[in-house]
């Protein structure tokens, strides 16, 4: 019995054809891409995103990660087509077995015995590659997308930090929602779907040109009202998953839009739930259960809105390829089967004309399967996207101009403007030399915090100079201060690293601002935002000025929820310990006046006034 293929001389056939079909497929690869994301809306997200992954310093690593990506979606195809040939013979010799009993042929049956299980032995080999082929492929795209993910994950948080865009963003035209859930799930999902949709392209294309030659090799002449098609079969499969698509893609194209609206539906319901966890016992005070239970039952009644539309598209979606799956498994065998019993094809033959054509269909349609999954990738593409124009735009946003002094702080010309460019303070001149300080007082509204966060180069509706020590010599503490996660040391350190004072250190500064009895604790984890009392962490706040000892600090409201009288304690433990600190303090109560040495008045309309203080 002869074989659909010379077995003997496969392996050096398959390693030439491995590598010419790896060579052009990565030319040809790297060609499309090199188009497409030029001359694509979500191929320039793409490129501004990521691009530089691909093409900046960490191509050295991607490049050949995704090359043996690359190579191991060439070889499944290529076991694939070894496998359609294998079955082929398998099937063939059961059915030469079938006719030789029948024919009572001993000598036929043993040939036929014989090339059954040859092709047993073709199929363990096959199998085996192909389980290892699978597993170093799962391997390698893991590590390929733990990398990718990291250094996207660095390149997000990078400019999301960078110029505190996480701050200054909420200022600019158009603010996006949930950042965090962009850098961590956005970007996630948008690599797995890359990864997912680019590879698995390409395993398509390659499957339609390899099984399109086995398809043309066993397709019959199909006469149709008297007309004959030759190799009927390749012409068919083509037609019909061109039609079958472009209905797909008409049903389908709703998805994109509704994929983005999902998503930001979802993020702001997860981002409401996370707001009442961290505003407990703000709520609970206030009662309002009732409240938060109906915004969260709105935000949730939004999701379930465009969730349902999802379903419906979907279903329609889904639906229609399913049917067009289905179609495509009986086409083949209805097209063969007459030649089968004509005696011109074997059972082989029909056999793997089937597989061809599910594998070309199947592979055809891969682009229409994948619609939903490439609305998804653009969704995610389109909001990390977002959020990198975001940061850009916050990180673009004019800021005071800061010059660094040592042991001075000087302010020339400085304006400070609300949004809609009311004026605050103008023209406000200011020079505070070593162990100067100065409080600033006026009505609420008046631009006194805000001052603050111009100098810190924070608020984007001011100009002038400011003159200051750098960034390690300079400290800015708001009302409360943030507590990061952790154990108590990290809390106590910040902005430092845990251990950039020893404990001994760390406690004996906890007791100087009355906080002894944590002295104990610093190995403890835990949120200390939520068990230290406002006072306890505007007290944290006086412990970090001792530990740090800029040159110069300003305080917003910084002993607010501390009495008077601790509050007189704190401020002279600082003018003690750091009697050349040049401190800038607003605050309301005329307490904290006794502790500064001029009073910086701001009266409202711009207008301002700088009063010694005996």
């Amino acid at each position: 019995m002869r074989a659909s293929r010379d077995w003997s001389d496969e392996l050096v056939a398959s390693l030439h054809w491995l590598l010419t079909a790896f060579t052009v497929t990565g030319v040809a690869f790297l060609v499309v891409m090199a188009v497409v994301l030029r001359i694509t809306e979500w191929g320039r997200h793409f490129r501004l995103v990521t691009g530089a992954f691909f093409t900046g310093p960490a191509a050295w690593r991607s490049i050949p990660y995704f090359g043996v990506l690359l190579l191991s979606a060439v070889l499944s195809v290529r076991v694939k087509v070894l496998m359609s040939y294998q079955g082929n013979d398998l099937l063939t010799s059961l059915q030469n077995a079938a006719e030789a009993f029948g024919r009572g042929d001993s000598a036929a049956l043993d040939r036929s015995e014989t090339a059954f299980w040859h092709s047993m032995i073709v199929f363990t080999v096959l199998a085996v590659i192909d389980v290892a082929r699978t597993v170093l492929d799962y391997y390698l795209g893991q590590a390929f997308e733990i990398s990718w993910r990291r250094w996207l994950t660095e390149r997000a948080t990078g400019k999301w930090i960078v110029d505190q865009a996480y701050y200054r963003i909420r200022f600019i035209d158009a603010p996006i929602d949930n950042p965090d859930q962009r850098i961590e799930q956005d970007i996630t999902d948008m690599i797995a779907r890359s990864r997912a949709l680019s590879l698995g392209a390409v395993t398509a294309v390659v499957s339609v040109v390899s099984f399109t030659r086995i398809l043309w090799d066993l397709s019959e002449t199909l006469t149709i009202f008297g007309v004959g098609i030759p190799r009927a079969m390749v012409f068919f499969v083509f037609v019909y998953v061109l039609i079958v698509t472009t209905v797909a893609f008409w049903i389908g194209h709703p998805l994109i839009g509704l994929g983005f609206r999902y998503q930001a539906a979802t993020a702001n319901f997860r981002y409401a739930l996370v707001r009442l966890r961290e505003n407990a016992e703000r709520i609970a005070f206030y009662r309002g259960e009732d409240t938060e239970r109906y915004g969260l039952r709105a935000r949730f009644a939004q999701v379930l809105r465009i969730y349902r539309h999802l379903v419906l598209f979907g279903t329609r979606f889904i639906g229609w390829n399913q049917a067009a799956t289905e179609a495509a498994v009986a086409f083949p065998w209805v097209m063969q089967v007459p030649h089968f019993f004509a005696g011109t094809l074997t059972l082989g033959d029909v056999q793997q004309t089937a597989q061809a054509f599910g594998q070309i269909q199947g592979s055809l349609s891969f682009f229409r399967n994948s619609y939903s999954e490439f609305a998804a990738f653009r969704a995610t593409l389109l909001r990390l996207f977002g959020l990198f124009e975001a940061s850009e735009f916050a990180g673009a946003l004019p800021k005071i101009e800061v010059r660094a002094l040592s042991d001075s702080v000087e302010l020339r010309e400085v304006e400070v403007r609300r949004p809609d460019g009311a004026i605050l303070i103008a023209n406000l001149n200011l020079r505070l030399r070593a162990g100067d300080s100065v409080v600033v007082k006026g009505l609420s509204g008046s631009g006194k915090t805000t001052l603050l966060r111009s100098i810190a180069e924070m608020w984007p509706y001011t100009h002038g100079v400011v003159g200051r020590p750098d960034t390690t010599g300079t400290l800015f503490i708001s009302q409360l201060p943030y507590l990061p996660l952790g154990d108590l040391r990290a809390a106590v350190s910040y902005p430092a690293a845990p251990g950039s004072a020893s404990d001994a250190t760390l406690r004996a500064t906890l007791t100087k601002v009355q906080l002894g009895q944590l002295a104990t604790r610093l190995d403890e984890e835990a949120d200390w935002a939520d068990i230290l009392s406002p006072g306890e962490q505007q007290r944290l706040a006086f412990a970090r000025l001792l530990l740090i000892r800029p040159e110069a600090a300003f305080l917003d409201e910084v002993t607010s929820a501390v009495d008077e009288g601790l509050e007189f304690a704190l401020y002279t433990l600082i003018r003690t310990e750091l009697p050349n600190l040049i401190l800038v303090s607003v605050a309301h109560r005329a307490t904290v006046d006794r502790h500064h040495t001029a009073r910086l008045e701001i009266t409202g309309g711009g207008a301002w006034s700088l009063v010694p203080i005996q």
